[in-house]
């Protein structure tokens, strides 16, 4: 099982969780952060650090996010590892809490 970066992400992209993160199994794209479900041990100390809640473990995430699983593995494979905290986007407060949001993901 694996933690899941879901849909408050896009558009916010607070790092804060990749700092703790002991396998680094985090990865950069332009507005939005993956989880690569073949390195994440579940050790959970992601999910208390993400400022906009939105990260989950595979098996209490909500049913709306389900799709998230087969995103954050596909683009882990494309984007690169990211190990240290960076500034959150420039207007991620005005991002946080929107719904349906996965329109505005980067690639």
């Amino acid at each position: 099982m694996a933690f899941i970066v879901t849909d408050n992400c896009i558009r916010c992209k607070y790092t804060d969780c990749v700092e703790v993160c002991p396998v680094d199994c985090f990865h950069e794209g332009p507005n939005f952060l993956v989880i690569d479900p073949e390195e994440c041990i579940d050790c959970t100390l992601c999910e208390p650090e993400c400022p906009a809640n939105a990260i989950f473990s595979e098996d209490e995430l909500p049913p709306e996010q389900q799709h998230f699983i087969a995103l954050n593995a596909e683009l882990a494979l494309q984007w690169p590892v990211i190990t240290e905290r960076i500034d959150p986007l420039p207007d991620a407060e005005q991002w946080d809490g929107k719904p349906d949001k996965l329109q505005y993901l980067e690639r």
